[in-house]
């Protein structure tokens, strides 16, 4: 997974004495539960580290770094950090790509969010969702939430384990241009990890917002 500017990651609340910017939708990611961790040496999206066991495999970069590690740096990190963390992290296939497209249209479709984009990876997924009365904490825990208990359920896994990691990394949209750029780069997810083209019927086709028009509440 490659989040796309972390510093603007966060609560999407302005910096104090900054105009306020109209929000006309976000870039939302839910990681797999232990495929980034709050020290993984890429950098992340966290300022501190909440389980102990993780503080000695190095210190947190907020945002992502500069210079990146080599694959067998990242790879070193993860097998040194996976025995320390409470669960095994799980790679979804294509059976549970497909149990967790059915939990999110269960959720966009009772919600009534709406959805611009969507890709479902092997530990991660991507929504670029409209401005809704939710904030966006919100739609994070209501699409990992329903999304877990599918994956709990149907694959005989334990109803204990997160599947999800439990912080939202989000991106705060502003402009019609910034959400086709988003739209661009979500879309084109699967096919850096080799998947099929993925087409769900939850997406709607981008209308083009404009900023001076008041955005309807669904």
């Amino acid at each position: 997974m490659t989040p796309h500017n972390p510093q603007r990651a966060g609560s999407g609340l302005p910096h104090r004495g900054s105009p306020k910017r109209v929000i006309i939708a976000q870039h939302v990611i839910l990681t797999g539960y232990g495929h980034w961790l709050p020290n993984d040496p890429r950098g992340s999206g966290s300022i501190d580290i909440h389980k102990r066991e993780l503080e000695k495999l190095g210190e947190v970069h907020h945002g992502r770094k500069r210079v990146q590690p080599s694959r067998d740096d990242l790879q070193d990190f993860y097998q040194r950090a996976v025995p320390r963390l409470k669960y095994e992290p799980l790679w979804f296939d294509s059976a549970m790509r497909q149990a967790l497209s059915e939990a999110f249209a269960q959720v966009i479709q009772q919600r009534r969010y709406v959805v611009y984009a969507c890709a479902i990876l092997s530990n991660h997924a991507h929504f670029v969702i409209r401005s809704h009365r939710d904030r966006t904490n919100d739609m994070f825990g209501a699409l990992t939430h329903e999304s877990a208990l599918a994956i709990n359920s149907l694959f005989q896994i334990p109803s204990t384990h997160p599947v999800w990691s439990e912080r939202p990394y989000f991106v705060l949209l502003h402009t019609p241009d910034e959400v086709r750029q988003r739209m661009k780069y979500v879309d084109s997810n699967p096919m850096k990890e080799r998947l099929p083209r993925q087409i769900y019927p939850f997406v709607t086709r981008y209308d083009g917002w404009p900023l001076h028009r008041k955005l309807p509440l669904k």
